[in-house]
């Protein structure tokens, strides 16, 4: 039986529509990150990415859901099960609620707003193509698949 780890995310823009992310303080090959987190038992998507914004930001998400993409990965040699998640629009941030982050500091030591553009050089090439499908999504209204999210050799 093929067995995979879910994640759920949620995608916030400032009011400008540029794109919010966390900087990691465990994953260096991952270092800017959409908020969110793997699924715990038990939990549905838009739950873990409620719990999990929470969690990271202090921010509550509320409904309706609104799917912004679907993600999808090979397994590598350190991941041994493929990955899927499901990223939900959070919508645009005033700077007030950007102010009020309170990141948890044994995740996330940064929050950043930039220009989609600026975000590629702080990246791994498809981290930035996620975020820019992200980006994408929201603009045509039209749910992304990105089903190239494959651990290789990681």
């Amino acid at each position: 039986m093929l067995k995979a780890t879910a994640f759920a995310c949620v995608h916030f823009t400032d009011q400008d529509g540029r794109p919010l992310q966390l900087h990691s303080v465990y994953s260096p090959g991952h270092p800017w990150q959409m908020v969110g987190g793997t699924r715990t038992h038990g939990e549905r998507p838009f739950e873990t990415a409620v719990r999990e914004c929470h969690e990271e930001t202090g921010l509550t998400v509320s409904g309706p859901p609104r799917l912004q993409a679907t993600v999808y990965g090979l397994p590598g040699t350190q991941r041994p099960y493929s990955t899927i998640g499901m990223v939900f629009d959070g919508g645009r941030l005033t700077p007030e609620q950007i102010r009020g982050i309170t990141l948890n500091p044994r995740e996330h030591d940064k929050v950043r707003v930039l220009p989609t553009a600026g975000w590629e050089a702080l990246m791994p090439a498809r981290d930035f193509a996620r975020l820019s499908a992200m980006e994408e999504a929201r603009s045509t209204g039209v749910a992304a698949y990105f089903g190239t999210w494959d651990w290789g050799n990681e």
